[in-house]
């Protein structure tokens, strides 16, 4: 079954952004699809061109990771951040950098499952209201919803 539900983004403080969708799987396999490096090269993509040659994590509080991607007509970009917590499978909070002037964000990951679907909630604290809006203007939105799409995909051939 293809899962329609849209991404949701909410501003709840000035400073958060709350990104919410469901999907049709279990818990447990979201969070390998979300935590495993063998996995996430295949969602979470952006718009069309982009690869994902960089993905390494280690998994643990304490833990760094550092994704990079490529496009086609060849621009690079990457971001990197160490893990706060992590708690199998339902929460992962860690720190957000893409470098330049994007400033380092606080992201909590909570996975829930209700009757075999997992509501993702990924709250995204930033320093600012001026950063968390400008980074709602980079397209950021169109962005996640494209990887969503991918990783619904992605879940129903992990469950086969």
């Amino acid at each position: 079954m293809k899962n329609t539900e849209t991404l949701q983004v909410t501003t709840p403080t000035e400073r958060e952004l709350v990104i919410t969708r469901s999907f049709d799987a279990p818990r447990r396999l979201v969070w390998e699809a979300w935590t495993n490096p063998k996995h996430l090269p295949h969602w979470m993509l952006g718009p069309p061109g982009w690869t994902m040659p960089r993905c390494e994590l280690d998994l643990r509080p304490g833990g760094t990771w550092h994704f990079g991607w490529h496009h086609a007509d060849g621009k690079d970009m990457e971001m990197r951040g160490t893990y706060r917590e992590v708690t199998p499978p339902e929460r992962l909070v860690s720190t957000e950098s893409w470098g330049g002037n994007w400033p380092e964000t606080l992201n909590t990951l909570v996975l829930t499952e209700e009757n075999g679907n997992t509501t993702v909630t990924l709250t995204i604290l930033y320093p600012s209201m001026e950063a968390r809006d400008a980074a709602l203007k980079s397209g950021m939105k169109e962005g996640m919803s494209l990887s969503f799409v991918r990783l619904d995909e992605h879940l129903a051939s992990m469950a086969a």
